[in-house]
């Protein structure tokens, strides 16, 4: 999959993202919180691509894996280009104290490191990161 921004900012983030034949334009909350707000509307392949071409770079070129595990799935994100090396786990609870069983191969929790919120991949990608960035 692939998406861009075409704005980003401490309020919302508005992203156009092309999967497959899949096309949509989302807008989500900000804030390094674990839930927030998204909103998603399907959109024309060839105006998603349009709109691609108005986003900021790097584009964030992704393979999402859906992994089942103990009655969830998982949602593995696999990064490609700037921020190859990345691999991002995500999993979506019905409520924030939600109970559920965590994997072995799962790493450190970064809901709260900012740095890994696709929007901040733009403007700070992986390739950038400081060792120190790279361990949490």
């Amino acid at each position: 999959m692939t998406q861009g921004y075409i704005a980003g900012g401490a309020r919302a983030s508005v992203r156009v993202r092309v999967a497959g034949d899949y096309a949509a334009i989302n807008i989500k909350s900000g804030g390094l919180v674990a839930s927030r707000a998204e909103y998603e509307y399907p959109i024309p392949l060839d105006q998603a691509r349009e709109l691609l071409a108005l986003c900021a770079p790097p584009l964030i070129d992704k393979t999402r894996h859906f992994v089942p595990y103990g009655g969830f799935e998982w949602e593995v994100d696999e990064f490609h280009g700037d921020n190859a090396g990345l691999i991002v786990a995500e999993l979506e609870l019905d409520r924030e104290d939600q109970e559920f069983p965590r994997p072995e191969w799962v790493g450190a929790e970064v809901t709260q490191l900012e740095r890994y919120y696709n929007v901040r991949l733009v403007t700070h990608p992986y390739r950038a990161w400081s060792e120190n960035e790279r361990k949490a």
